[in-house]
């Protein structure tokens, strides 16, 4: 595969876009779908980082169509409040790019409804929010839907006797976890559309190793992992280039249904978008359809 950058990146009019965080990769991939074209909601849980997000993006395009809608992820209320708030507003959505996410506490916390905050945030919110949008995504020529996983998902494992790691908490495992789940997720939705014949093109993206503010603002800016991000930042790519995979999954017609894309360069932690490696564990369907079944129960949400 070539060099793919925002300049191949075919026009995105009269398509409605919704976007899960409002800075680091959620901003470079709503910015980008604005400059296209593309009319696109900006989701997030703080009201002034979304209106900061929107301020910028008209600032660099001034006839963007764009808007930003309260939604926390960590919430099931929240994400079933905004579904119903798009379902009024728009008539379909032909992108959903489900990339917002939290990254490592330290320390085990829950979501509003008893989940560890990581999987519950970065998974179980987005397979809700994809289960509430299905009537809109549906209702397009040709929906896609993004997931966004991570070169972490390399390791990630789900222990089904704790997958809500009440026994036992790691930071790092535990968002393992949260990023194959999002891979399993990708792979079993595009299965699942092409039996029930929803039109809907499911595909996977990460990001590389990014500079983004999710390493400051998961385990503190007093953490390893934030003291390396700061200190050493040439290790890691800017967030513009980070969302080259998610961009070319949201808009190439090169991407293909059911793939996986990431940088090509040094073990996928920088680059251009490229098919990424993906992990055996994401393969397993029966391990798929029993994470489905378990994301149902959990979330309430059926598709």
């Amino acid at each position: 595969m070539r060099k793919w950058t925002i300049s191949d990146m075919p026009r995105q009019e009269e398509r409605a876009a919704v976007v899960t965080g409002t800075g680091g990769l959620g901003f470079e991939v709503a910015l980008a779908l604005s400059r296209a074209g593309a009319e696109v909601v900006i989701a997030g849980r703080d009201p002034r980082k979304g209106a900061e997000a929107v301020s910028r993006i008209r600032s660099d395009v001034p006839a963007a169509q764009v808007r930003f809608e309260a939604l926390d992820l960590a919430s099931l209320a929240s994400v079933a409040r905004f579904a119903d708030r798009v379902r009024e507003d728009q008539q379909r959505v032909d992108l959903l790019v489900n990339n917002a996410g939290v990254m490592v506490p330290p320390e085990r916390q829950q979501t509003a409804d008893g989940f560890e905050l990581q999987f519950g945030t970065n998974y179980l919110g987005h397979f809700a929010l994809t289960g509430h949008l299905l009537p809109l995504l549906r209702a397009s020529a040709g929906a896609r839907v993004v997931s966004v996983s991570s070169v972490a998902a390399r390791s990630g494992t789900i222990d089904w006797d704790d997958w809500n790691a009440s026994d036992g908490y790691a930071a790092m495992p535990v968002y393992a976890r949260s990023k194959i789940a999002c891979l399993m997720f990708a792979f079993e939705l595009e299965r699942r559309s092409a039996v029930a014949g929803w039109n809907i093109s499911s595909i996977a993206a990460h990001p590389g190793v990014s500079r983004t503010e999710l390493l400051h603002n998961g385990p503190g800016r007093g953490s390893v992992h934030s003291r390396v991000r700061s200190l050493l930042p040439f290790l890691f790519q800017p967030a513009a280039r980070g969302a080259l995979p998610l961009l070319f999954a949201a808009t190439a017609p090169d991407a293909r249904a059911g793939g996986y894309y990431g940088p090509d360069r040094l073990g996928e932690t920088r680059g251009y978008p490229a098919e990424a490696k993906i992990p055996p564990q994401a393969l397993d369907r029966a391990a798929a359809e029993h994470l489905w079944a378990l994301s149902e129960t959990a979330t309430g949400v059926r598709f």
